[in-house]
């Protein structure tokens, strides 16, 4: 657990660190693999560039708070390439497996549209990341960005799909989470987005 100070404090900021290169090197393997994926009909080059993206995910966060390099340039970038990274498996698979589009689109719409606003909107504060948002609101953090939270968020929806098949079963998660980052949105606007004062 870092320093509470630390989680107000913004620390020196800087766009390259070893957490960042870690985030960029897992974003382009796996964005290629899904690509060649795609280009070759394999659904297992398509699982191995869904497994750079969660391994690398998982060793960019991890590296940045075992080094004390973790900054708000660098929670951003990981927040994008995560998107990337998701739409370019999930493209691929709707590709391979177009009977599960109905539920990989509605899961983009969720995770690329409003978990990303949520997931930005730690921007509004002076903490690192939001993985530190229980500082502001605790509810919100454990609904998001708590460690079952994420996985469910991220690892459940694929897996089920990968493993099952089943598209409605995909669709019904897929609609609950949207509903569920819906809800968190609402209680973020209830709690008010800090807005800086005019200039001048």
């Amino acid at each position: 657990m870092p320093d509470p100070d630390d989680l107000y404090g913004v620390r020196e900021e800087r766009l390259l660190t070893g957490a960042t290169v870690i985030t960029g090197v897992r974003t382009i393997v796996s964005v290629v693999l899904a690509a060649v994926a795609a280009h070759e009909q394999s659904l297992a080059l398509l699982v191995a560039a869904l497994a750079v993206y969660w391994v690398g995910d998982m060793l960019d966060g991890l590296y940045a708070r075992l080094r004390g390099c973790e900054t708000r340039i660098g929670a951003v970038l990981d927040i994008l390439c995560d998107r990337f990274n998701a739409a370019a498996f999930y493209v691929g698979l709707a590709w391979l497996q177009p009977d599960l589009s109905p539920a990989i689109f509605v899961y983009l719409a969720e995770f690329m549209v409003v978990d990303l606003f949520l997931s930005i909107a730690f921007l509004a504060w002076p903490v690192r990341s939001p993985n530190y948002f229980f500082v502001v609101d605790r509810p919100t953090w454990l609904w998001n960005w708590s460690k079952p939270s994420k996985a469910v968020n991220s690892a459940l929806f694929a897996v089920l799909l990968l493993v099952t098949g089943w598209m409605w079963v995909g669709l019904v998660i897929a609609s609950a989470l949207l509903v569920l980052k819906c809800v968190s949105l609402h209680r973020l606007v209830r709690i008010g987005l800090p807005v800086p004062a005019a200039v001048g």
